[in-house]
């Protein structure tokens, strides 16, 4: 794509006079996976439209790694509605580098959809990212968290924070081997007292799997 073509795609977006105009012109600025698209992608994210949102949130996750920064630069503690989108996208991609804004999200936000995706970013951290000397330290971080979230009030967040938990657990099985005995513990603690069947479904199927992780590495 040249650079005008690229342009003439930013300045739709920037230019649509109408709802369905700017979902329209976000989605193509999202599937040409433009990095130079990024900021406008991001400025979306505080518009009072969901749907161009939720276009910009996808387009960010297929950028990847080259949105983050940007992504953790425009957060907006005031605007609630686009820091909610941005903690969405930064789950999404799963760099390490927004480990603490999905810490935080996933501790303290009032809303439920907003922890959820939080936890599941939390999950689906990619740690080769991150220096060697630090992974230690920041596993830790998200196992804490995810052991409190797993008690949220409400199910959707503790539901998340099962699959984020075992995703850690397989993750991690080989080099940290306590953490797998750690949630293999928790699991049993509370596979038979939260009260919604789902939930005690999902650490129900999360134990069986582990105990295969467990038989792999050779942990009785």
């Amino acid at each position: 794509m040249t650079n005008d073509e690229g342009l003439k795609l930013i300045r739709a977006v920037e230019q649509a006079d109408s709802s369905a105009g700017l979902i329209n012109a976000v989605q193509a600025l999202a599937e040409a996976r433009l990095e130079a698209g990024v900021p406008t992608l991001v400025a979306v994210l505080s518009y009072n439209n969901p749907g161009a949102a939720v276009a910009a949130v996808d387009g960010l996750v297929q950028l990847g790694e080259a949105a983050v920064n940007q992504l953790l630069d425009q957060i907006d503690d005031y605007n609630y509605g686009g820091r909610a989108w941005a903690i969405r996208a930064l789950a999404g991609i799963g760099d390490t580098r927004g480990l603490e804004t999905l810490v935080s999200a996933a501790e303290t936000d009032f809303a439920m959809s907003v922890r959820r995706a939080a936890v599941k970013g939390l999950g689906n951290l990619r740690w080769l990212q991150m220096p060697a000397q630090e992974v230690r330290g920041a596993q830790e971080r998200v196992l804490n968290t995810l052991l409190l979230t797993s008690q949220d009030q409400e199910w959707v967040v503790r539901y998340a924070s099962v699959v984020g938990l075992q995703a850690l657990a397989t993750s991690v099985a080989v080099t940290q081997t306590d953490f797998l005995q750690k949630i293999s513990a928790h699991f049993e603690q509370i596979v038979n007292t939260d009260p919604v069947l789902a939930v005690r479904t999902r650490i129900q199927l999360a134990m069986q799997q582990l105990q295969d992780v467990s038989a792999k590495v050779g942990i009785a």
